[in-house]
């Protein structure tokens, strides 16, 4: 009898949640290709690449493909990553070949080669020396004189941001070229003596150090600081120290923006390159630095949500700062949590993960309460500085100007006059959030979205030139006249952040007024050329939460909040959380170094429990009793919730897919809770009617059973190849 045929199981990035079969390429034997190497096969007429997770005998009469090629000569996911990644397919309950697939930089994803992860910098060539001194005033000379001694790209990121185009201008005239810089140590050229010798910690800082540098072994550290307190000093204490262990430290921030400034200041007290991981990044950039990760020359990794997924083999410590914040969820795809994987990845690496954040999320700080994470307090800001004073501004019947009272206004200008910077906060990008018809009343709205009792209003753009749905993107030119009456009299109606610039731009002509939002920061590093623009001189920032994040202003003394009464009455059970995170982060902002800080909040509900309870007890004490109305409530985390979501052209495919799903969850466990089939809190979006079935347990280990056993048989059902469906496990947004 011949000997059965071995396979090679493969992973493929499809949503279908098996491994595919596939002969080894070039008739080499299954087991000369290890488990966690990039294979690339043929998929029906494409070619794919996919990840080879283990191996097997193949099933008799089945006419087997023969894998391609082999992209590398090694695995690229092996050890504790691979294993935690199984584990997060599991918990999702999605193919672990699309959960590989995110994991993996876009570049490798496609089989492109492994990238070079030297580290390079640039020196002025032998012709460059030659003629610098003769070179003229201007960019070039200015990036020439810097190379008076090799540079690395790193240092050039810090000291001349937006110098590649001309030092390849400079490369191609034979002035400069680039070169391999040696490594820096892997401990670095600093102790934490040295860390400690540049600052000096208070004494809850110094407690705080001491109990992450003493961690052996997994312990979650939730790091509990008021803005302005230097969790960021902890943070490098902390990293100094596992450098000197000879170890690597990944330190996940909640958006771009954030980077450049964490990156230069990282980089010039660790010591060692420090490497970035985000969106803003070439597809090339983002693979060498996961495999400079990977090979262990990346001894520091700052990056964004999906630099949760770099492979530390010399792990020492993970930092999640920011932890409350939202953009660490994925909310399409692999529906993971940055936060919550960073925590599993530290189990499994038997590492400390650190969780910093002025405003914890109710999860981490019940956890907290409950002894499963070490709670560390820094209850001061530090330094000289003092907490910000808030006041709450009535703005009934007040006239307002583009959303802002006369009393902010004044206190604008007091700020400006005394040399202060200014941060108008407004959470609703564009210029105002809906065109109307003065005459008859008609609106703009998306012809592809809708809410329950109405269609959605589109926001208006470029000064009232475009409308654009912020749910669908779905754009168009305003009309010049009504569609309904053609009257002239269309209005924007409301305030977003394009408009309250208009206003202070045109009030405060003596200083400038910058806006920060998703549409002035697209490009790479935008954020931070706003902020270097503004430097230290007077002048106004008129910005969304992306302001609220983790950024240092320390010439700001006064925050005025615009427009919070729409998020003080929101149906999400977390509307309150997020709104209370928000308006302390942004507060937080104002008075952070020597000068004192103040913070307008302006609102038509002055008295409503919320801003009452933020303003007189702090978040701490919100939190105390949302976290007793959430177990009253059985919400989060006294509940463990998924959302299971469907979505068709009509109506009634999405209605029988989640009534089938209803019924098999029932009868897997009739102690479970279902909260639909309903239609979602938006039912038509992108022209798709969408409905929803929210699952809710009281044990973690009772819903993923339930799960287990739906699961498998909803991707087989025939209901499901009519709809579009997506399955949300701890689910942070039900909308």
């Amino acid at each position: 009898m011949p000997a059965p045929v071995h396979v090679l199981r493969v992973a493929l990035p499809t949503p279908l949640p098996r491994l595919f079969d596939y002969l080894p390429p070039g008739g080499m034997a299954a087991d000369a290709v290890a488990v966690g190497q990039r294979v690339q096969v043929p998929f029906g007429k494409r070619d794919v690449v996919g990840v080879v997770l283990g191996h097997g005998p193949a099933a008799e009469g089945v006419d087997l493909r023969e894998a391609l090629a082999l992209p590398d000569p090694a695995p690229l996911l092996q050890g504790e990553l691979l294993a935690s990644l199984r584990w997060l397919a599991g918990y999702l309950h999605a193919p672990v070949g699309e959960v590989l697939a995110t994991a993996l930089p876009a570049a490798l994803r496609r089989g492109e080669p492994l990238p070079e992860t030297a580290t390079f910098g640039w020196r002025r060539s032998e012709a460059g020396e030659t003629a610098f001194p003769a070179m003229r005033a201007g960019k070039p000379r200015a990036l020439a004189a810097l190379l008076d001694a090799p540079r690395s790209e790193d240092w050039l990121d810090d000291a001349a941001p937006g110098w590649r185009s001309t030092m390849r201008s400079l490369r191609d005239r034979g002035l400069v070229e680039r070169i391999e810089m040696e490594l820096a140590p892997a401990t670095g050229p600093r102790t934490p003596g040295d860390a400690a010798a540049l600052f000096r910690p208070n004494d809850e800082q110094q407690a705080a150090i001491d109990a992450i540098r003493d961690a052996r072994g997994f312990v979650p550290l939730l790091l509990d600081g008021v803005t302005g307190s230097g969790k960021t000093e902890v943070y490098l204490q902390a990293i100094a120290d596992c450098l000197a262990r000879g170890k690597q430290a990944l330190v996940l921030v909640p958006e771009i923006g954030l980077t450049p400034q964490a990156l230069a200041r990282f980089r010039a007290r660790l010591g060692v390159p420090v490497h970035a991981l985000h969106s803003g990044l070439t597809d090339h950039e983002r693979a060498a630095t996961w495999l400079a990760a990977a090979r262990g020359q990346a001894r520091v990794v700052v990056g964004t949500r999906s630099a949760v997924f770099v492979p530390l083999p010399e792990a020492g410590l993970l930092v999640v700062d920011e932890e409350h914040d939202g953009s660490y969820k994925q909310f399409d795809g692999i529906r993971y949590h940055a936060r919550d994987f960073a925590i599993l990845r530290a189990r499994a690496l038997a590492v400390p993960i650190v969780l910093g954040s002025a405003t914890p999320a109710l999860e981490s700080l019940h956890n907290a309460a409950s002894g499963r994470y070490a709670h560390l307090r820094l209850r001061h800001r530090a330094g000289n500085a003092t907490p910000p004073r808030v006041r709450i501004v009535d703005v009934r019947k007040r006239p307002l100007q583009a959303g802002l009272g006369d009393e902010a206004l004044r206190a604008i200008r007091a700020a400006i006059d005394a040399g202060g910077q200014v941060l108008v906060f407004r959470n609703r990008r564009g210029y105002a959030p809906v065109l109307l018809c003065h005459d008859c009343g008609w609106s703009a709205h998306c012809p592809r979205c809708s809410t329950p009792d109405k269609p959605t209003p589109m926001t208006v753009h470029a000064h009232g030139r475009r409308l654009q749905c912020h749910h669908c993107g779905h754009r168009r030119p305003a009309p010049q006249a009504c569609p309904d009456c053609a009257s002239l009299g269309l209005q924007p109606q409301g305030n977003g952040t394009e408009r309250i610039e208009a206003e202070l731009q045109a009030r405060f002509g003596d200083v400038p007024v910058l806006r920060i939002d998703r549409g002035s920061t697209g490009q790479r590093d935008a954020l931070q050329a706003h902020l270097d623009r503004l430097g230290d001189a007077p002048g106004i920032l008129v910005g969304t939460q992306m302001l609220a994040k983790g950024h240092d202003l320390p010439r700001l003394t006064l925050v005025v909040v615009v427009g919070i009464d729409e998020g003080l009455f929101s149906a999400d059970f977390r509307s309150g959380e997020k709104l209370a995170q928000l308006l302390v982060q942004v507060a937080g902002r104002a008075g952070r170094a020597e000068r004192p800080g103040e913070v307008l909040l302006q609102t038509h509900h002055p008295e409503h429990p919320l801003l009452q309870t933020l303003v007189h007890g702090g978040y701490h004490a919100f939190a105390e009793g949302e976290l007793a109305l959430r177990e009253a409530a059985g919400f989060p985390p006294f509940a463990h919730l998924a959302l299971l979501r469907a979505e068709a052209k009509q109506a009634d495919p999405p209605m029988q897919f989640l009534q089938r799903a209803a019924a098999g969850l029932a009868e897997a466990d009739p102690d479970i809770v279902l909260h639909g089939p309903l239609p979602a809190p938006m039912p038509r979006r992108a022209g798709y009617q969408r409905l929803q079935l929210v699952v809710s347990a009281a044990a973690r280990r009772q819903l993923h059973a339930v799960l287990d056993a739906l699961v498998p048989g909803l991707h087989a059902s025939p209901e499901a190849r009519k709809v579009r469906w997506s399955l949300d496990v701890d689910p942070v947004d039900l909308y």
